[in-house]
């Protein structure tokens, strides 16, 4: 019987050197550590709060949901980046984003209990420059909109090592 091939998170293919990020770098011990993946055409991160992401009790903290919308955004705009190129993600040279402007709607308060789903697509890939919506959910029920310009990392700041 062969084995199951394991699906990779788009951050767990970040260089070293740029896998840092509180949000989402995986050798961040403290951080957040999202991943998020393909479903079709729409990158999906689950992600379950804990309680020191309180802002009152039994809701998450805004600021936290922002560096979801944030961090997932980045990501999935770095994977659109290796589909458009027709590249795997373990490529040289890698694709990295910043975030260029970073806008969110709180359309409820989300509550701190249970997992919080995020759903991404891309708007547009222009250039250096790709447009990114999301949307976060809580039991269902949509939270929190954003939309973020993530912005291609300049070379310097990408292949510091």
């Amino acid at each position: 019987m062969k084995e199951p091939i394991l699906r990779r998170a788009f951050q767990d293919f970040y260089p070293d050197h740029t896998s840092y990020c509180y949000g989402c770098g995986r050798l961040n011990e403290t951080g957040l550590q999202i991943k998020s993946y393909w479903e079709g055409d729409e990158a999906v991160c689950t992600f379950q709060p804990r309680p020191e992401h309180t802002a009152v009790p039994g809701y998450v903290y805004g600021g936290l949901l922002a560096s979801l919308v944030d961090c997932h955004a980045t990501g999935t705009a770095a994977a659109a980046a290796y589909r458009a190129a027709g590249r795997d993600m373990d490529t040289e040279p890698p694709f990295r984003y910043v975030t260029g402007s970073l806008h969110v709607d709180y359309l409820r308060p989300t509550p701190l209990a249970g997992p919080l789903t995020l759903r991404a697509q891309v708007k547009e890939i222009k250039g250096r420059k790709t447009i990114v919506s999301v949307q976060l959910y809580a039991a269902g029920q949509l939270c929190v909109r954003g939309e973020v310009v993530a912005v291609q990392m300049p070379d310097d700041m990408a292949n510091t090592k």
